[in-house]
C-alpha cells in the first residue's frame, strides 16, 4: 500500500490541516488488534479500554528492538513487575504503544522495506538529538518530530 493512497481513514492530522496518510488498518495490524478494527474511532475505543500487553511485545517486536534492548523499550513503557502481573495496559501506555506503532507504519510505508525501516527506528539520528526515533517516538513531541522528518523525506525536503 503506497503512502500516498488515502483511499483508507488516515490515523492522525500533522501540523495544522494537512492529513498524514498513515492507515488506521495498518497501526491496528501492527498493534495486533482484530481485524474489524480498522478506523481511527476502532483504534481510540482499543486504547481507551486498554490494548492488551501482547501489543507492546508486538510493537517492540515489529521495530527490530531485541536483546537487552527490546527490553528496555518494553520497560520505558511499561515498568518490569506491572508488566508480568496486567493483562491489559493503562490509558498512558497504551497510548504510548500506538504512537510507536504509528511511526513504525509510517516508516515501514516511506521505506517500503520492514528492514529498511528498521534500521531507521534504530539509528540516532542528528534531528532528535542524537536519539533514535523508535526512543524518541516514547514521547509525543518526539514521535511529532519522527513524523515529520519521515513526511520530509517522502516529499523530497533536506533531513
Amino acid at each position: 500500500m503506497s503512502l500516498l493512497d488515502r483511499s483508507i481513514e488516515p490515523i492522525m492530522a500533522m501540523g495544522g490541516d494537512d492529513t498524514m496518510a498513515v492507515p488506521a488498518d495498518r497501526v491496528a495490524r501492527i498493534l495486533g488488534l482484530r481485524p474489524s478494527v480498522r478506523s481511527v474511532a476502532d483504534i481510540a475505543e482499543a486504547v481507551e479500554s486498554g490494548l492488551p500487553k501482547q501489543s507492546l511485545e508486538r510493537v517492540v517486536d515489529r521495530a527490530g528492538v531485541q536483546g537487552p534492548a527490546r527490553l528496555k523499550l518494553m520497560h520505558r513503557v511499561v515498568p518490569a513487575a506491572t508488566y508480568k502481573r496486567r493483562h491489559r495496559l493503562k490509558l498512558v501506555e497504551s497510548e504510548k504503544t500506538e504512537r510507536l506503532a504509528r511511526v513504525i507504519a509510517l516508516a515501514e510505508m516511506l521505506w517500503d522495506d520492514d528492514e529498511a525501516a528498521k534500521r531507521f527506528l534504530a539509528t540516532p539520528h542528528a534531528e532528535l538529538g542524537r536519539k533514535k526515533p523508535i526512543e524518541a517516538a516514547l514521547t509525543e513531541l518526539g514521535a511529532r518530530q519522527v513524523e515529520d522528518i519521515v513526511m520530509r523525506a517522502l516529499y523530497g525536503l533536506p533531513a
